[in-house]
């Protein structure tokens, strides 16, 4: 016998072999949807249901490395391209499953339809997960969210104590987080908690306002005032107007003293706080300060350092033109503030120059008397200013005629001819009792002396018969007079001095003349 069929003769009847495996079952599409739709879950079911272990087992641990790479959740997700490929593969067991139950019969449930309803019900068991895992992605993004939100207190807290200029650049991070927060994260936990982080914010930055620290508190309250340009208003409420008062405070406080003190920062400070705060209670302030000052001054002139508060109070003056006083309506009284100081600077003058001079500063007490002088013509006290400068030049070549302040005093009963023998014009300077000033002409006929000629003896200038020598007769009282003559013309000879002790009932005759070589000497 020949063919597929073969068997042993018993009793007359041929008995085939039982088959190898079972024969295909009819195609079915609705059980291959069903295999299909099994397999979609990820888990290999529809392979159970067709008995393909080995298959089902490879759906296990493709979605076992699924969840080793998604768990636990991370703020940013699984990665793109673990989750493309899972689902190429899901897609790729679906078809395969849905080749396998088109001729394969299912192990359980036995029809096809009964199969095809649970493989819909177990696909909420992968939707379910992702909804889960969204979940805790969402929780984890939380918590990354409230990590940022400690890290930036931290920053806040760690920059305590520190000097503004140094924890700057930890404020403007902490900041940066906060914004960040609410710009991009506005529904979240940590988003919720940043206004009550920026009351800290404000409290810790500000902290040297609050320890009277004004000067130290202007530039952390000024900081301040920029943070609504980096966070909504709204989320700050009060605390967007909080530093304005604290820093027209400071403001004023910081350049009060400092206009008392004599830093010259006084008029920036003044001059931010008119500008930026022009109608505070602080800027209604600040003239009354500025001519408080300028009254200190004009005290301390009467004091015993004159010459500095002069000097200040010209200071004050320029400075005080300055101030823009504008916006808060000052100007008028700012302007006669300078006027006023600049006056009691010129008045001063005097003032400091009899205190140059009865230190002994002859040379500064000279320029200091000149030029009040020459600036107040009609002034009571010009024509002993013109003394005392002439005092101070007397007392630059002869020391002990500085010991006595001169006095308006003139005239005497005692006279003294003074004659120019000498080719020069000269300028007799002479106080004492009586102090004041002459210029006689050159002599034209007069010669410079030789030094050697002084020494010998009998050598008798402005003696010489039948010359009229240049001169000039002065009243003078009893008493010392010092005398300095210097010629008028500038050179390289310097002043001649004598001193006179005057008696009563003596005519005095002074000669000058010029020595060669050694300048000029009585």
């Amino acid at each position: 016998m020949s063919g597929d069929w073969y068997g042993t003769h018993q009793n007359g009847f041929v008995v085939p072999p039982m088959p190898s495996a079972p024969p295909p079952a009819p195609p079915d599409g609705a059980r291959a949807v069903a295999v299909a739709v099994l397999n979609l879950s990820g888990l290999g079911l529809g392979y159970a249901l067709v008995r393909k272990w080995v298959l089902m087992a490879v759906c296990w641990a493709a979605t076992a490395v699924l969840l080793l790479v998604a768990l636990p959740a991370d703020p940013d997700g699984v990665p793109g391209t673990a989750l493309v490929l899972y689902a190429l593969f899901l897609l790729a067991v679906a078809a395969h499953g849905a080749v396998v139950g088109l001729r394969t019969r299912l192990a359980w449930p036995p029809r096809a339809p009964l199969a095809l309803g649970l493989g819909l019900v177990l696909l909420a068991v992968p939707a379910g997960g992702v909804v889960l895992y969204d979940d805790a992605r969402d929780e984890a993004v939380e918590q990354m969210l409230l990590e940022r939100l400690d890290g930036a207190d931290r920053l806040v807290t760690a920059s305590r104590g520190q000097a503004f200029d140094t924890a700057r650049a930890d404020y403007r991070r902490a900041l940066t987080v906060y914004a960040d927060l609410l710009a991009d994260h506005a529904g979240s936990r940590a988003a919720a908690q940043v206004p009550d982080r920026m009351g800290t914010f404000y409290r810790t930055v500000g902290a040297t306002y609050g320890n009277g620290e004004y000067c130290e508190a202007i530039a952390p309250l000024t900081y301040l005032r920029t943070v609504p340009k980096n966070l909504p208003e709204a989320d700050l409420g009060d605390l967007a107007a909080w530093p304005d008062d604290r820093l027209a405070t400071s403001l004023y406080e910081c350049a009060s003293d400092h206009l008392t003190g004599g830093d010259a920062t006084w008029t920036t400070h003044f001059g931010d706080l008119l500008t930026t705060f022009p109608s505070s209670a602080q800027a209604a302030k600040v003239e009354p300060a500025v001519a408080a000052a300028v009254g200190a001054q004009e005290k301390a002139v009467r004091g015993s350092e004159p010459c500095a508060a002069v000097e200040r109070l010209g200071t004050l003056s320029t400075q005080i033109e300055g101030l823009p006083g504008e916006k808060a309506g000052i100007v008028d009284d700012l302007a006669k503030d300078a006027q006023r100081a600049q006056g009691s600077a010129d008045s001063g003058t005097y003032t400091c120059g009899v205190d140059q001079y009865k230190d002994g500063d002859f040379d500064a007490a000279q320029t200091t008397m000149t030029t009040y002088a020459a600036a107040h013509k009609n002034a009571g006290n010009t024509a002993l200013a013109k003394k005392i400068a002439i005092a101070a030049e007397v007392a630059q070549t002869v020391p002990a005629a500085g010991k006595h302040l001169p006095t308006n005093r003139s005239g005497g009963s005692i006279s003294v001819t003074v004659k120019n023998d000498s080719p020069d014009e000269i300028t007799v300077l002479y106080t004492g009792p009586v102090t004041g000033s002459f210029t006689l002409k050159a002599c034209g006929s007069c010669r410079t002396y030789p030094f050697s000629s002084t020494i010998t003896p009998g050598f008798d200038p402005c003696s010489a018969s039948g010359k009229k020598y240049p001169q000039r007769t002065i009243s003078l009282p009893v008493g010392t007079t010092y005398f300095v003559h210097k010629p008028k013309k500038d050179t390289v000879s310097s002043p001649g001095s004598d001193t006179a002790k005057l008696q009563s009932g003596y005519i005095y005759t002074e000669c000058a003349y010029t020595t060669e070589g050694l300048g000029s000497s009585y």
